[in-house]
């Protein structure tokens, strides 16, 4: 892989699966892209814009980016607190609305931490009386420290997929919450902009503890959590709560119920767990969207994606495909049902 050079896309990636999205940015924009490995989960590549990669990925073409930044500059390895401090001003446009995010990709052995780099640079700024923050701004100038040196970037919020140092959401588990699977759909719901109904019925599918469940009745719909397994008791005492211990087979074969949101986390073969939803599309409303995490694992996640979305794709448009941080060793997948009937369900 040849080095990057100054304008070149920057883009993050679960450490197992950065050769798999330099994969898929080669299957969209073609061989003849250049790649670079800057850090474990940090990769470089030459060719097309950040809108253009930032386009596939949210469009579902693309599912193992996570982050996306434009390099404008790099340090050597070696490069002081200081000198790193003085780049990052120099980049920064004057009176702009600007978010500074600094994280480490790998172990760098900088001698300061993404920390100090940030303090530096927000100070810096305001004595040239720009103010920053870390995110939900316009802009964001984004420090790397990487053993091969300090990658440096700016670029339009709008484009980096995620308003967090690359792509690193940090959720904290408060007296609320039931397990740390809701993270994955809290952070879902905090990139994604998704039309979640405000009422009517929802079903989670292999819902205990009732992470999942908890959090989609915050947003309004009943729920019936189907597991054969127990529910948190914080869970159950919601009234909008309905725990049904059966599978999620038998309860789709007993009920006459018609759902406007189906979310599922099961433990299960990414096949099996498309062939629940199929089921589940004959009890969701058309055009309504059902949530859920294959679990791909480390071998070939790239093609399991592949056959996945063939086998979805007779019952449901793919809306939404993506590694999300808090996901490991799986893919977050949001699907609509379809309006019309098309029930040629592969084997």
């Amino acid at each position: 892989m040849s080095a990057s050079a100054p304008g070149s896309v920057l883009y993050s990636a679960s450490e197992e699966n950065l050769d798999t999205a330099g994969h898929e940015l080669r299957s969209v924009f073609g061989r003849a892209i250049r790649l670079e490995r800057i850090g474990p989960d940090l990769g470089a590549v030459e060719g097309p814009s950040i809108a253009e990669v930032a386009e596939a990925a949210s469009t579902g073409r693309m599912a193992f980016v996570q982050h996306l930044a434009v390099e404008r500059a790099r340090l050597a390895p070696g490069a002081g607190l200081a000198d790193v401090v003085a780049a990052a001003v120099e980049l920064a446009p004057p009176g702009a609305d600007l978010a500074v995010q600094a994280w480490a990709s790998g172990s760098p052995k900088a001698g300061y931490g993404s920390g100090e780099v940030f303090a530096g640079v927000r100070d810096a700024l305001a004595e040239r009386g720009t103010t920053v923050g870390r995110s939900g701004r316009e802009l964001v100038l984004s420090v790397c420290t990487t053993e091969r040196g300090v990658v440096l970037g700016l670029n339009r919020t709008a484009d980096a997929l995620c308003d967090w140092p690359g792509g690193r959401v940090r959720l904290a588990k408060g007296p609320g919450h039931v397990s740390r699977a809701e993270f994955k759909l809290e952070e879902l719901f905090g990139l994604v902009p998704l039309d979640l109904p405000k009422g009517g019925n929802a079903v989670d599918l292999g819902a205990a503890p009732g992470g999942w469940t908890r959090i989609v009745r915050l947003r309004g719909p009943q729920v019936w959590a189907v597991d054969p397994g127990d529910m948190d008791p914080r869970v159950l005492g919601d009234p909008g709560v309905h725990h049904v211990r059966t599978t999620a087979g038998e309860f789709f074969r007993a009920t006459d119920l018609e759902f406007d949101l189906v979310v599922n986390d099961m433990r299960m073969d990414p096949l099996l767990s498309c062939d629940v939803m199929l089921e589940a599309a004959q009890r969701l409303r058309p055009g309504a969207l059902a949530v859920m995490t294959l679990k791909t694992g480390t071998h070939r996640p790239l093609e399991t994606l592949q056959r996945c979305r063939q086998r979805l794709g007779a019952r449901y448009d793919v809306v939404f495909a993506r590694q999300l941080h808090h996901n490991r060793h799986e893919l977050t997948v949001v699907l609509r049902r379809l309006r019309g009937r098309r029930d040629n369900v592969a084997s």
